[in-house]
């Protein structure tokens, strides 16, 4: 199945933080995916949702950007290995 772009540079940022949790900022929230979402969510109280990519249901939680600090410091004192992400974005103009 073909994985959509935003999962594509999900995964491929994961793969340069093996062990952590990645935070991966998405507009105005941090989102989280696979089993770093049931981690967080199952620490932090989290909603355990799913988002389709490429035909697949991956599971998903998050929380506002402005609520970062305090989910951070729970993570980290649950003893969470953390990296925080802010997304590339290509704009229209810019990718011709």
């Amino acid at each position: 199945m073909k994985e959509t772009p935003l999962m594509k540079q999900y995964r491929t940022i994961k793969e340069e933080s093996p062990g952590t949790l990645l935070l991966f900022r998405m507009g105005d929230f941090y989102e989280l995916f696979d089993e770093d979402a049931r981690t967080a969510a199952a620490t932090l109280g989290l909603t355990l949702t799913t988002r389709t990519s490429g035909g697949e249901s991956v599971p998903m939680a998050g929380f506002p950007y402005h609520a970062l600090h305090g989910y951070l410091a729970k993570l980290v004192q649950q003893g969470h290995r953390v990296a925080v992400c802010e997304r590339e974005t290509q704009h229209p103009a810019s990718a011709r």
